[in-house]
């Protein structure tokens, strides 16, 4: 019981905070933009989507992702399935450890991780350029 109080007052603190963060007027404006929050999510896609169709096309080449440290054999579907719960993994987070790359695997988890860890600093930093713009701009106007 305390379980499901906890993770409805989490889910319920997590929805506020977004909207908070969304909608909240605390500024004269806003600081989240939509452009900007669809690109990001666009960019995430891309990427993950972009590695994960590398790691499926080295598979056969001999760049494998071992699970939990086993080389098997597994048809074409389920090696896709894995390269992208890879590379969603990878660039997400640091990874989970139960799917490990081999080979030159392991220097394109690597920069995959080092864009995960890049994208949302540079994200933030463009809002704040937009905003520092609209801000002297709008104190020449008055």
């Amino acid at each position: 019981m305390i379980a499901v109080i906890s993770i409805i007052l989490t889910v319920f603190l997590l929805c506020g905070s977004l909207y908070a963060f969304i909608f909240g007027k605390a500024h004269q404006r806003s600081y989240f933009s939509y452009e900007i929050f669809y690109t990001l999510l666009a960019v995430y896609f891309t990427v993950l989507t972009s590695f994960a169709c590398l790691y499926f096309v080295l598979s056969f080449q001999g760049v494998l992702l071992l699970e939990e440290g086993k080389l098997s054999a597994m048809p074409a579907f389920e090696t896709l399935a894995h390269s992208f719960y890879f590379s969603g993994v990878t660039l997400m987070t640091v990874g989970y450890g139960d799917i490990t790359p081999v080979g030159w695997g392991r220097l394109l988890a690597l920069l995959e991780s080092l864009i995960g860890y890049i994208l949302p600093p540079a994200f933030f930093l463009k809002i704040w350029q937009v905003k520092d713009g609209e801000r002297i701009q709008d104190n020449r106007v008055n």
